[in-house]
């Protein structure tokens, strides 16, 4: 079993001002993202204590809209352990969730919206039908970040003017795919879940065109036979 305070310790960001831009995944180990279409198929207790230390640590958890409505995104909260160590580190004792969405297709009555914590963020694009951007401003708020899609260079300077430098993001393969192709990425958080999975799952990132960025391990961690990996960009 994995060590929380060493965690903290292999997790933890020095410089907390300089925007950062952090991606969080697992895997199997012939490629596939899920297992029965939800990525948790895959995990254990000791990937979920690393995903709990990674949404410790961050300013603000951002994720796709197909991710929320795959794995079933509610409240959104931080364990009470967690919030303590947030509460005496100068942090907000719960993240802000922002849900990166183009289409702007839920309701205001959605679990993701009715039963947060702490007021969500929406970031959308201009193109999004007007109606739902300001049925969903009495839940969140909703902020245009591109003309006929969501920008993510426009993303990332939102959330860091918010005071939110720290971005965890926790999905889907197309934000991430957009994200990589904006070069916008400054690190990956991998869990490798020791199974082979087969079948038609997807890749953890998918784009439109193919984009080569080179990383460089921070650090390998096992725990039984799963494989946590942190990487930086070069």
């Amino acid at each position: 079993m994995l060590d929380r305070h060493e965690l903290i310790e292999r997790y933890l960001v020095t410089d907390r001002d300089r925007p950062r831009l952090r991606v969080n995944f697992i895997q199997s180990l012939d490629g596939a993202a899920t297992r029965d279409e939800v990525s948790g198929g895959l995990n254990n207790a000791d990937d979920k204590l690393v995903f709990d230390t990674l949404r410790m640590l961050c300013d603000v958890i951002v994720v796709g809209a197909g991710t929320v409505r795959a794995e079933g995104y509610g409240g959104v909260r931080v364990r009470d352990e967690d919030a303590r160590w947030r509460v005496e580190h100068g942090l907000a004792a719960q993240p802000p969730v922002a849900l990166v969405t183009s289409r702007l297709d839920f309701a205001p009555s959605h679990p993701f919206f009715a039963d947060a914590v702490v007021r969500p963020i929406v970031i959308t694009s201009a193109a999004s039908p007007a109606a739902a951007r300001v049925a969903l401003a009495d839940v969140a708020d909703v902020v245009v970040c591109g003309e006929e899609r969501v920008e993510p260079d426009r993303l990332v300077a939102e959330l860091t003017a918010r005071g939110l430098p720290q971005m965890l993001c926790e999905g889907g393969p197309q934000l991430f795919g957009a994200l990589i192709e904006a070069d916008l990425v400054d690190e990956i958080c991998l869990t490798m879940s020791p199974v082979l999975e087969g079948g038609s799952a997807g890749r953890i990132a998918h784009g439109a065109a193919a984009t080569a960025r080179g990383m460089a391990l921070l650090h390998s961690l096992t725990a039984g036979d799963m494989l946590f990996l942190r990487y930086e960009r070069r």
